[in-house]
């Protein structure tokens, strides 16, 4: 009958408004909560439960505040309109730093290869901007702009200042990733990798302290440029997200709304993202749908418009910086003339094969590589391996021009339309001395001799890139994924649109030609074939399919090729998930350890709670807390000698009658705040969570009332329960662990390690090896 009484009492809401949960006070003996309460240990899971519970009541607080008074009205409505000020100040901050950020990407990069005289901080394109004596064809080449063979030998053709400038890129490239990786490892080491990984398991509710600190968004941004400025084979578009995000929980920390609520600051920490990637790609509804598809566990329908408010302060802010100084918000921005035919689906179609798997190769050799990294002594140098790598990559990609230069403007190229003004090697096609069109209406040309040597040269880069940037994504530096992907199908694209455009203009009366291709007619755009190459990869490796094609055409003004981009995205995406359904940062999130349930995942096994649940039968039993049997002795002697999170309450250990459940640290905050501001309390006293004390002996020394800490509601289950819908229940609610009862008696307990281990067993996986360590 107690028992019955007492799990009653969790379903029914306590007088005075007190949380059943234990919001509120939280010790009888005080008059405020003792600090602290209800926070979460390093590298623990939030309870997504109380948190929104919490929240509900502090909403409903100020609320029924806000009726006495003008004063509690005002405080009311700045609490209200706390969320649309942090979404102002984190697109602000993260569309800054990354405007700085790809102005210092530009300066250093072009500083590898020589330096501008009349101003040593101008890149060489800001340089020329600004000389007079520039002419239209030689508008790369300007006298205020010199290589550094010319500054320091007075010329600039020949083989030794060939080699000087070879030697000079190699070091500046060397000194940049030494700088980096450096600062990384003794001031900042979670500034390393693109975040993203350990972005997504933040956001589902683990705790990693540090990771979205101060110290951590100052490095990540100085070492961003220096990496990327580097010539690794790495993007910043990843690591943007990250910055992003670590401006988030700069701005939490001011607002107690955010900053005493993890459940709170997580929303808050999914519009940051989407921030991240507004910036990253000038791709502002990209950024959003990304957040939400990609990397966002808990995604409220509120959360969606402060993160639409946020990516459009985000872009606006980097727009009015014009980091390219094209007006736009991208270095990518392309116009084709030609609109595509339904014979190029194939291709496209192809590309998407290619892209996928591309994505599956990458991920299996990039996993096996960052395993061994983990297990071996390659792991004790980071250092050495970056500079390594800084150093190979370097000497390789100088004699190559496509590789030489930073990998965005390697991009760029190969998106634009060949038009009459271009004077790339890609678009050096044998004229018709009789051709008079207009400029942007070129017919197909046969191709020069340029266009081979740029194909041999495109062939060379491929294979570069493919191979390095498997070596060089994880390293203990920031790194993005993006951008080297991207390039890996758009120099595969490029040569297969330049393959289909000859094959057109020298057998137009092919019957797949004969319809659309006439002869002098515009009819392949080699650069569409790069854009759809680029997603494809882009696809194969990261999973994403909607984000993906929106940020494609807002990331190129190509809104009109949607339908390649999404025929090439989807096919990939088939393609890669063939031979694996996880994507690279699902696939680093197994390779760490880190507890996240993944929503995409299905679990289709015929197991119940019971072969899930601790204590299994080999094991001691489940250690519990009685209602009013325990002194603080035994609770403290409890709490230290086992490392569990929490402990269940029963009426007695006899019964094993659930009564509710305590969290680890709440019950050690309270003791030992109670040890230090209530009279009387010693290790005999007794420790109770019920109503009213039990009866006492005489004299006793005072007992300690710790009903406010205790968890009326726990989630529980029966022993019967199928392990699919425990699966279910912890993905879609966010829980710690939940209680295994059969008719109100306890069994045991399912952690969500417990799940996870359990998952792993029955994809024939070792457990213990995807526990985070």
């Amino acid at each position: 009958m107690e028992a019955a009484e007492g799990l009653a009492s969790a379903s029914a809401s306590t007088p005075g408004g007190e949380e059943p949960n234990g919001a509120g006070h939280l010790m009888d003996f005080l008059d405020e909560p003792f600090p602290d309460v209800g926070t979460y240990e390093d590298f623990h899971t939030i309870d997504w439960l109380r948190e929104k519970s919490r929240d509900t009541d502090r909403h409903r607080k100020i609320t029924s505040k806000s009726k006495e008074s003008m004063w509690e009205l005002i405080k009311s409505l700045l609490d209200a309109w706390s969320g649309w000020v942090v979404m102002l100040l984190i697109g602000l901050l993260s569309g800054t730093l990354a405007g700085v950020i790809d102005l210092a990407v530009d300066w250093m990069t072009d500083l590898k290869e020589g330096v501008c005289l009349s101003a040593f901080w101008y890149s060489h394109e800001q340089c020329c901007w600004t000389s007079n004596q520039t002419t239209f064809d030689d508008r790369d080449k300007c006298p205020e702009w010199q290589k550094w063979a010319e500054l320091m030998t007075g010329t600039s053709e020949g083989a030794g200042a060939y080699l000087l400038n070879y030697l000079l890129y190699v070091l500046w490239a060397l000194l940049f990733s030494f700088l980096a990786v450096s600062l990384v490892r003794v001031f900042a080491p979670y500034a390393c990798g693109s975040g993203i990984p350990e972005i997504k398991t933040i956001l589902s509710g683990f705790i990693i302290r540090g990771y979205l600190g101060k110290w951590t968004l100052l490095i990540k941004t100085v070492t961003l440029v220096l990496a990327v400025s580097s010539g690794l084979s790495l993007g910043k578009e990843g690591p943007l997200v990250h910055v992003a995000c670590c401006c988030g929980n700069l701005f939490c920390s001011l607002f107690s709304k955010y900053s005493k609520n993890e459940g709170k600051r997580r929303e808050v920490l999914s519009a940051a993202a989407a921030a991240g990637v507004s910036v990253a790609f000038g791709a502002p509804i990209g950024g959003v749908l990304f957040s939400l598809e990609e990397v966002s566990y808990y995604f409220p329908l509120k959360t969606l418009w402060r993160s639409f408010f946020a990516a459009l302060v985000a872009a606006f802010t980097l727009r009015s910086i014009n980091p390219f100084g094209n007006s736009r918000l991208v270095l990518f921005y392309v116009e084709y003339h030609t609109p595509w035919y339904m014979a190029e689906l194939v291709p496209f179609i192809l590309l998407g094969v290619f892209g996928g798997l591309w994505g599956a190769l990458f991920i299996r050799a990039n996993i096996a590589w960052c395993r061994r990294r983990k297990t071996t002594r390659l792991g004790r140098y980071p250092v050495l391996e970056v500079v390594g790598v800084a150093g190979v990559t370097a000497l390789l990609a100088f004699p190559n021009p496509y590789t030489r230069r930073s990998t965005s403007e390697l991009i760029s190229e190969l998106f634009n339309d060949c038009g009459a003004l271009e004077s790339s090697q890609l678009c050096d096609y044998v004229n018709s001395p009789n051709m008079s069109r207009p400029l942007d209406d070129i017919p197909d040309r046969p191709a020069g001799p340029g266009v081979y040597t740029a194909l041999w040269q495109l062939a060379l880069a491929l294979v570069f890139k493919v191979v390095v940037t498997v070596f060089t994504f994880g390293m203990k530096i920031p790194s993005g994924l993006f951008i080297p992907s991207m390039a890996v199908g758009a120099i595969a694209g490029r040569m297969v649109g330049i393959a289909v455009e000859q094959t057109a203009y020298h057998h137009h009366d092919w019957i797949i030609f004969r319809n659309w291709c006439r002869p002098g007619a515009d009819c392949v755009t080699p650069g569409l074939y790069a854009m759809v190459g680029a997603a494809a990869c882009l696809g194969g490796v990261t999973r994403m399919t909607v984000s993906l094609v929106v940020i494609m055409f807002e990331l190129t003004g190509g809104l009109e090729y949607i339908v390649p981009l999404m025929a090439a995205a989807v096919t990939s995406k088939w393609v890669a998930d063939a031979f694996g359904k996880e994507g690279i940062y699902e696939s680093h999130i197994q390779l760490n350890g880190y507890p996240y349930l993944d929503v995409r995942d299905e679990f289709s096994h015929r197991t119940l709670a019971a072969d899930v649940m601790r204590p299994r039968r080999s094991e001691p039993p489940l250690a519990v807390l009685t209602q009013d049997a325990d002194s603080v002795e035994e609770v403290e002697a409890l709490i230290k000698g086992t490392d569990y999170n929490g402990f269940p309450v029963v009426v007695s250990r006899e019964s094993e009658r659930l009564i509710g459940f305590v969290g680890r640290r709440d019950l050690t905050l309270a003791v030992k705040t109670a040890r230090q501001k209530q009279e009387g309390v010693v290790s005999s006293s007794l420790v109770f969570f019920t109503e009213d004390p039990p009866p006492l002996p005489d004299d006793p020394p005072p007992p300690l009332k710790l009903r406010r800490i205790l968890n009326l509601s726990p989630f529980t289950v029966t022993d019967h329960t199928p392990m699919e819908t425990v699966v279910d229940i912890f993905r879609k609610l966010g829980l710690r662990q939940c209680l295994v009862t059969r008719s109100g008696r306890l069994l045991g307990i399912i952690t969500k390690k417990d799940v996870l281990r359990h998952m792993a067993q029955m994809m024939d996986q070792d457990p213990e090896s995807i526990m985070f360590n």
